[in-house]
């Protein structure tokens, strides 16, 4: 079910709060455009730093490790698994929709000199509290970058 006026979507992640920016994304996705994003780790969480930390390692005890739920330790990950909350994945456009995003920690090669978007509602400059970045969570709860 592809549209006639899909498009590809270069969103520079650098800067922006990830549940904004993730709904934005997942309506471009279900609307047809494919999307990529890239800088992931440069994406910002609200909010204290140890609170969000503490209930991210709160969250990798959930489970079992044979059998799930998957938690992931990489940016690139957690924010594609963060898209894949706000679309309606378990029906089959919501599966074809996801299929159509791609995240990258940093800028690859191929993208370099092309132009990347960004979205004016999603900028962290808009809030007042603490925050911090989505790299800084992923490295707290056992990222090794390379």
């Amino acid at each position: 079910m592809q549209t006639i006026n899909s498009q590809v979507i270069i969103v520079n992640a650098e800067g922006l709060i990830v549940g904004r920016m993730a709904s934005i994304v997942a309506k471009k996705l279900l609307s047809g455009d494919k999307v990529i994003i890239v800088n992931a780790e440069k994406a910002v969480l609200s909010g204290k730093k140890k609170s969000r930390v503490a209930e991210a390692k709160e969250f990798l005890e959930v489970g079992s490790p044979g059998r799930g739920p998957l938690h992931y330790r990489q940016p690139d990950r957690i924010l594609r698994k963060t898209v894949r909350g706000m679309l309606p994945f378990k029906q089959p456009k919501g599966k074809v929709a996801y299929r159509r995003l791609k995240v990258f920690i940093g800028v690859p090669e191929e993208f370099k000199g092309k132009s990347l978007a960004t979205f004016e509602e999603a900028q962290a400059a808009k809030l007042r509290g603490p925050y911090f970045t989505l790299g800084e969570l992923a490295k707290e709860i056992g990222w090794a970058s390379e």
